[in-house]
């Protein structure tokens, strides 16, 4: 019997994996309110009602892609901020990182949302901005660590300048999405001229 629960869990899982990718790539490509869940279905190889089994509606499954893409994106990209030491570094490296993260498709899902729920009052765009509070809360006392320590120059309050940071290496992303290794280069670029900093040696960032 137990055998039997676990294979079952692990088939929901995959389930779930497959229509939370699949939402994640339509909502890249169409947005919210274009989404239609037959076809989110139909693209993860499953029926509307397998769909319907794991979560209640659209605004369920949205906030179950927005929850699953932060999850990977921590795992691979917000990791360096404890995995890197210096403080300026790893604020360069999770730039670097975000437009390596941001090249598969899914990835664009939070940024189209972002752009569709801004200014409204909606559960989606209010999971989304708690996303963007709390790395600005990360990042905060990084660049103010940068600037204790010498390494980043004087410069607006670390709080602006965060803000100032993730939307910079967003807008960088976005604009150059798919033109890599162009895009990590750039988005380097950016972050090191928003923090203050010179720019690097010449060539690709890695």
């Amino acid at each position: 019997m137990d055998g039997a629960r676990r294979s079952q869990a692990d088939r929901r899982a995959r389930s779930r994996s497959a229509i939370l990718a699949a939402a994640a790539r339509g909502l890249s490509r169409y947005g919210y309110a274009n989404l239609v869940l037959d076809r989110v279905a139909a693209e993860a190889g499953y029926t509307r009602g397998a769909l319907y089994h794991q979560f209640s509606g659209k605004e369920d499954l949205a906030l179950a892609v927005v929850a699953w893409i932060e999850e990977t994106w921590t795992a691979e990209v917000g990791r360096l901020t404890r995995e890197v030491a210096d403080p300026v570094e790893a604020l360069l490296a999770v730039a670097r990182a975000h437009a390596v993260y941001c090249r598969r498709d899914v990835a664009g899902a939070l940024m189209t949302l972002r752009t569709e729920f801004a200014g409204q009052d909606h559960p989606v765009g209010r999971a989304i901005m708690k996303i963007f509070d709390r790395l600005v809360a990360e990042y905060t006392p990084l660049i103010a660590a940068g600037r204790e320590r010498g390494t980043l120059p004087p410069g607006p309050p670390p709080e602006e300048t965060a803000r100032a940071y993730l939307a910079t290496v967003e807008a960088v992303v976005i604009a150059l999405a798919g033109r890599e290794p162009y895009d990590a280069e750039l988005a380097d670029r950016a972050a090191r001229g928003l923090l203050g900093l010179p720019p690097a040696p010449a060539g690709p960032a890695g």
